[in-house]
């Protein structure tokens, strides 16, 4: 005999999507994020919708009608936040939903930019914006000044810095110990970022850790009790900032940058940490404005003025 089917508790999807953005363990910009997907959902498919009669077609419906038409990114950025909903929503806790809504959304192929370094006139208005807070705009200066890998500098504790000599040691790839070197726009911020600290990660996250989830010591900080800045968090961050971009683009534009200005491979490798001239060739491949602006100067049929 079959077992009986028990019924779902009757919860509209206006309350569930509430107590969903309302979850203690989500930042800000997830919420965001989060919010225009499951807003959109509400708007077409009704707040007062139970839960529990809501199918992966209705929720593929209302994909198609809004975002069939956007950027691969954005598509698979709403999917992923619907995916996020159903699997808290059918969890143990709850049961509010046995089907996956998703399930009829296909993820779609992201088409990859094969053009990486940042143009310098784009890092230059990225460093001139006042709505961008001090740990960020701290982070991504050091790593572009730097040229030094974005997981190298996210594990540099305060006790790691020099900063009367605008450096700092660090643990590259390879277990190879050594200095990263900054200019002065870092230079300028560390103290901003760092305050009264005195020992702990230099790059700290928004909020202490959950006691299920405490760090190891050596990535607590003394005096907020917060845990060390993850990259994951750190990438996202810098990603819905900037319309994309990723903290490995910051390096790779860098070296680009100074290649274009005519520092020789070996002081290129000095900065990046680089140790053979097949890898760094992969970043130091010069911009088309770069090549065009050459040619443009030695042109022998310029006018010169």
């Amino acid at each position: 005999m079959a077992a009986p089917i028990v019924p779902l508790p009757a919860v509209t999807l206006g309350q569930a999507a509430g107590q969903f953005l309302t979850r203690r363990d989500l930042d800000a910009d997830t919420i965001r994020s989060y919010g225009q997907t499951l807003r959109r959902l509400r708007h077409d498919l009704g707040d007062d919708t139970p839960l529990s009669v809501l199918a992966p077609d209705q929720a593929a419906a209302v994909f198609t009608a809004a975002w069939d038409g956007c950027a691969a990114r954005t598509w698979n950025r709403h999917r992923a936040a619907l995916r996020s909903f159903t699997a808290w929503a059918s969890g143990s806790a709850r049961g509010w939903v046995r089907d996956d809504l998703a399930a009829l959304i296909d993820r779609r192929p992201e088409v990859q930019d094969r053009t990486r370094a940042i143009d310098r006139h784009q890092i230059e208005d990225l460093w001139e914006r006042r709505d961008i807070p001090v740990r960020e705009k701290t982070l991504w200066r050091l790593l572009y000044e730097s040229a030094a890998r974005a997981d190298s500098v996210l594990a540099l504790d305060i006790t790691d810095l020099d900063q009367s000599n605008k450096r700092a040691k660090i643990t590259a790839k390879g277990h190879v110990v050594r200095w990263v070197q900054w200019q002065s726009g870092t230079a300028r911020l560390l103290p901003r970022l760092i305050g009264d600290r005195r020992a702990g990660p230099l790059f700290l996250a928004d909020r202490r850790p959950a006691p299920a989830r405490t760090p190891a010591a050596k990535d607590l900080c003394p005096v907020t009790g917060r845990g060390r800045l993850s990259y994951e968090r750190a990438e996202y961050l810098f990603k819905n900032t900037t319309g994309g971009w990723t903290l490995h683009q910051l390096r790779h534009s860098r070296l680009t940058h100074l290649g274009e200005d005519g520092w020789s491979s070996s002081m290129l490798m000095a900065l990046s940490g680089h140790r053979n001239l097949r890898s760094l060739g992969i970043y130091v491949q010069p911009s088309t404005e770069a090549v065009a602006a050459a040619l443009a100067e030695h042109d022998p049929g310029r006018r010169r003025h």
